[in-house]
C-alpha cells in the first residue's frame, strides 16, 4: 500500500508526486504574481511566503528521492527499450534536476542580496552566497531561466502522462489509484 510495487504506485510515491505537482503550479502562480509587483514594506513577506515555499518544495523533491531508492519506481508498462521510455526517462531527470535547481537558484540570488531567507518566519536559513549585486542578477536570471524550462519539460510530462494514460496499467491510472 505505502511502497511502490512493479505494477503501480505506493501511497507514499503518489503523495509526493500531486503534492510536488500543486505546489510547483502554485508557486509558478504566485511567483509570476510576485515577479510582476514592484518591491515595498508593504509586500515584502510575499516574498518570504515564496522563499518558504519554496524551499518545502526543496525538501519534498529530496524526500522524493530517498523514497525512490527504498521504493523503486515501477517500469511504465509496454514501454521497456523503446524511444519513449528513453524519452520518458530523460524528462523526469531533467524535471528533477530542474526541480532542484530552481529552488536552489533562488535561495543563491536570495541569500546575494544580503536579506535572511526564514523558512516561515520559523528558521533563518543560512547564506549560500556572498552579498553581490552580480550574483545576485545571475541567480535571479538563472531561477527565472530555469522555471521557463520547467514549463516546457512539464508540458512533455503531461503530454506524455495523457498519451501513456488512460488504459489498464497506464502511467495516470497508476500514479492516481496506485
Amino acid at each position: 500500500m505505502f511502497r511502490n510495487t512493479a505494477e503501480g504506485y505506493g501511497l507514499v510515491s503518489r503523495v509526493l508526486h500531486w503534492a510536488i505537482a500543486a505546489g510547483v503550479v502554485g508557486m509558478m502562480i504566485f511567483g509570476t504574481r510576485i515577479a510582476a509587483m514592484e518591491p515595498s514594506l508593504s509586500n515584502y513577506w510575499l516574498y518570504g511566503v515564496h522563499k518558504s515555499f519554496g524551499l518545502t518544495i526543496l525538501g519534498l523533491v529530496l524526500i522524493r528521492l530517498v523514497w525512490h531508492r527504498i521504493s523503486p519506481v515501477p517500469e511504465p508498462a509496454g514501454m521497456a527499450g523503446t524511444w519513449q521510455h528513453g524519452l520518458a526517462r530523460g524528462v523526469h531527470i531533467l524535471l528533477y534536476l530542474f526541480l532542484l535547481a530552481i529552488p536552489v537558484s533562488g535561495w543563491v540570488a536570495s541569500s546575494a542580496t544580503g536579506i535572511d531567507t526564514v523558512f516561515f518566519n520559523i528558521v533563518v536559513m543560512p547564506a549560500i552566497a556572498p552579498p553581490s549585486e552580480v550574483v545576485a542578477a545571475w541567480g535571479f536570471a538563472v531561477h527565472g531561466a530555469l522555471w521557463k524550462g520547467l514549463l516546457a519539460l512539464i508540458a512533455l510530462h503531461v503530454a506524455g502522462a495523457l498519451r501513456h494514460g488512460f488504459g489498464p496499467g497506464s502511467a495516470l491510472r497508476r500514479m492516481g489509484r496506485g
